[in-house]
């Protein structure tokens, strides 16, 4: 029955793909596709990162240079939402988050970390949903310019994810067998739901994300505020100095996609500094910010460079259509 169930997804998924990448490049460029609803515009508004020399539905290839800077980002138009799937989208988050907040409540204690445990395993899920999709169309003959790139970001965002997963386990997060079976079945449910809605709107599926990631980056950071003394007393775990200080950090390079220019003109890297646990959690935080950063531009621009670190803002729903006036 289990194989059965399968095949039946996996048959669902490949429909959905190949659904995915039917519309024609000129009708691409002719309407702005905003999940899964489309708004006509003209092609003198048309965005770049929607240029219609671009297969359907594919990603966009790696830049070469910075993300769009302050003056090239007025020939921008960042996509907005369809309200509806925007609200949609916010009542989903919200109401997981509020469960988590429900379970969990911040206290300054140990079970803190069973919190952050559990907010880590949803959190991680999405990036490979995503994969598995992409792996999918790679498999039906999908061969679109800059899906590989896009598909190694994804890798390293997980990556990076997994290893907060592993801080949170390393300080006792996953101890209950009551967290991890809520943990669990909570990221078991959301991996396929994302993976649908992946398979039909890659918009609507970096959407959910950025607000994920949007809720971590205050989570943390209020935590890091409320309770900076208790962390600044407690030493680094052993598996955090592993990945922020001994790996190659290329993997931990990748997912930071949207960058600033150093005094060179060149792309300035993180390189995290670790005394304390504080320190730890201070860089928990900011990658979470790095990945909302890129999810807003996947949003908004299809594309994980859209524009620079200081220009990105978070997605925005589109006004409703006015209505017809009567006798016009």
């Amino acid at each position: 029955m289990t194989a059965v169930r399968a095949l039946a997804i996996l048959a669902l998924l490949a429909g959905a793909a190949a659904f995915h990448g039917a519309p024609s490049m000129q009708l691409r460029a002719q309407y702005n596709i905003r999940g899964v609803g489309v708004q006509k515009r003209s092609s003198a508004t048309l965005a770049p990162s929607l240029a219609p020399h671009r297969a359907a539905g594919a990603p966009r290839p790696p830049r070469t240079t910075l993300a769009a800077s302050s003056t090239e980002a007025e020939a921008l138009q960042a996509r907005e939402m369809e309200e509806w799937i925007y609200k949609f989208n916010k009542v989903v988050i919200d109401t997981v988050y509020q469960i988590i907040c429900f379970l969990y409540p911040v206290t300054g204690g140990e079970r803190d970390f069973a919190r952050f445990y559990v907010l880590e395993t949803v959190a991680r899920v999405p990036y490979f949903a995503y994969l598995s999709v992409m792996h999918l169309r790679e498999t039906f003959g999908e061969r679109s310019a800059g899906l590989s790139e896009r598909m190694r970001t994804h890798y390293a965002e997980a990556d990076n994810e997994l290893h907060h997963l592993l801080i949170m386990e390393s300080l006792g997060g996953n101890s209950s067998v009551v967290d991890r079976t809520v943990a669990q079945t909570m990221a078991f449910g959301y991996y396929w739901y994302v993976t649908g809605v992946y398979s039909v709107s890659e918009q609507a599926a970096y959407h959910l994300s950025e607000l994920i990631e949007n809720h971590a980056y205050d989570t943390y950071n209020g935590y890091l505020s409320e309770h900076e003394e208790m962390l600044k007393s407690k030493p680094v775990p052993p598996i955090a100095k592993k990945y922020y200080i001994d790996d190659n950090p290329y993997l931990f390079d990748k997912f930071c996609t949207v960058k600033d220019l150093d005094d060179e003109g060149k792309f300035s890297s993180r390189r995290p500094k670790l005394e304390t646990l504080y320190d730890v959690f201070v860089n928990v935080r900011d990658d979470e910010k790095e990945h909302w950063k890129t999810l807003c531009n996947l949003v908004q621009y299809d594309d994980m460079q859209g524009v620079e670190n200081k220009l990105v803002e978070g997605t925005k729903a589109a006004p409703p259509p006015k209505a017809i006036e009567k006798g016009s």
